[in-house]
Parts: structure tokens; C-alpha cells; sequence
């Protein structure tokens, strides 16, 4: 059995070795994104061929696995997430939730495909905070088909422990 101490220092490793290889926050072109299947633009991006996400770097999370059907990001709330009440602000688990989850759905998706968020619930478990530490927000695929993608994620920490859970509703779409 893994310890926390053992899963903190893995999840620290290849939190480096992915910030090692990103490329400056930008928007990619729509050429970049009709280039390839959805899991080769994903895959583009986490290698710095094309630019980081300008959402990962304001909130400070990162994508640290990911294969077709289920991605994988993390982050470390601090005090800049927080709320007026002294927790992370539900924006932060929402935010990496569905990151998470719309990523899973664009992973599975073939070139010339592309999706966007029309729904998205969360239910909060319980509070982030300071002390907390890395947070992995980690989205599966439950169904996609021609017009609708659905996946499911939960944010969880290096013990486990259940914070959030998600489920997002995608329309798919060829892109223009």
C-alpha cells in the first residue's frame, strides 16, 4: 500500500515533468484543433507543441495523465482561491471539474469533432483549503456518441479522500 508521503512525491514528479514541457498560456488556432483526432490536440498541447491553456495557468492546475476516455489534472488551492468564508470558492472545484470532464470527452473524439459544456452539476463533499495540498481532478468518459458526450469526475487527494463530484453533459459537434 502507497503511503501519502509516497503519493505526494509521485504526484510532485510529474506535476515537474509536465510544467518542464508546457508552452507559454495561449489559444491554438482552429486549424491546430481540425489537425487531429481530439486525444493528438490534447496530447499536443501537454508536450508545449501548442500553447497552454490561459484557465490552468490563472488557476494554477495542470493536466498530469491522460488516454483517451479519462484525464487527469492538478492543482494546489491556497489562499488566492479562497472564498470570503476562508475555503476555496466553489469556482475553483468547478473550474478543474470541468476541465477535467470536457477533456475526457474531447479525448475520445475524432478529427474534424468538437464539443462544448451544456451542462455541468457539482456536488462539493467537502472544503479545500491552504492545508489541503494537491488535488487531482480526474474525468471518465461514461458515453459519447454522435451529438451527446457524457462523462463523470471527482476531485480527490493524495489520500483519497472524496471532495467533489461531477457529471457534464457535452454537445458534439463538426467543427467549421
Amino acid at each position: 500500500m502507497t503511503t501519502k508521503e509516497e503519493t505526494l512525491a509521485l504526484w510532485r514528479k510529474q506535476e515537474e515533468a509536465v510544467r518542464a514541457k508546457l508552452a507559454p498560456p495561449g489559444v491554438a488556432t482552429m486549424a491546430d484543433l481540425k489537425a487531429g483526432s481530439g486525444m493528438d490536440f490534447l496530447q499536443k498541447i501537454w508536450d508545449g507543441l501548442l500553447p497552454s491553456v490561459p484557465i490552468g495557468q490563472t488557476m494554477d492546475f495542470i493536466p498530469v495523465e491522460g488516454e483517451p476516455g479519462r484525464i487527469v489534472f492538478q492543482g494546489t488551492p491556497d489562499k488566492r482561491h479562497y472564498n470570503p468564508l476562508g475555503s476555496v470558492h466553489g469556482g475553483y472545484f468547478c473550474t478543474l471539474l470541468d476541465s477535467a470532464v470536457g477533456c475526457a470527452v474531447h479525448s475520445v473524439l475524432p478529427q474534424g469533432m468538437g464539443y462544448t459544456t451544456l451542462e455541468l452539476k457539482v456536488n462539493l463533499v467537502r472544503a479545500l483549503t491552504e492545508k489541503t495540498g494537491p488535488v487531482r481532478a480526474e474525468g471518465r468518459v461514461v458515453q459519447v456518441g454522435k451529438q451527446v458526450g457524457l462523462a463523470e469526475g471527482r476531485i480527490i487527494d493524495a489520500e483519497g479522500r472524496l471532495y467533489a463530484h461531477a457529471t457534464t453533459t457535452c454537445l458534439v459537434f463538426p467543427l467549421p
